[in-house]
């Protein structure tokens, strides 16, 4: 994934895992803060050989929602989406971003490809009873 821009370097970023769809698509998406501010952050890769469209959604207290719509090139080379940036209305913990990638065509028809998230999967918890599985 790229490395972050100047400008980014004293924004906090929390992010999910990068994921991999065998359909060619590579993506990581972060909440990112900084300055009283808070915004979406999708990167991403398109191997597959078409455009593709993402939809990342940014999700905060009271049920506030900001989406934007990006287009994917179809090229090899590392790209990156964000959000507008708004004011912060609590703390990073309290948001959440997604972001889903699909095929190009009719909304409809287009097939999700993939959905990467800004939070971790949970890390099951571990026990030390013989025979226990975690």
């Amino acid at each position: 994934m790229p490395s972050p821009s100047p400008s980014s370097v004293r924004d906090a970023a929390r992010c999910g895992p990068e994921l991999v769809a065998p359909e060619g698509v590579e993506a990581q998406t972060c909440v990112m803060t900084g300055g009283g501010e808070t915004w979406a952050r999708a990167y991403y890769r398109n191997t597959s050989g078409a455009e593709l469209r993402s939809v990342l959604t940014l999700m905060g207290p009271g049920g506030r929602t900001v989406e934007l719509h990006c287009a994917l090139p179809a090229h090899d080379e590392p790209g990156s989406c964000e959000t507008p940036r708004s004011p912060s209305a609590g703390g990073p913990d309290a948001y959440a971003a997604v972001a889903e990638y699909a095929g190009a065509g009719p909304v409809e028809e287009a097939p999700l490809l993939l959905r990467a998230g800004s939070d971790r999967a949970p890390v099951p918890e571990t026990s030390d009873r013989p025979g226990a599985s975690g």
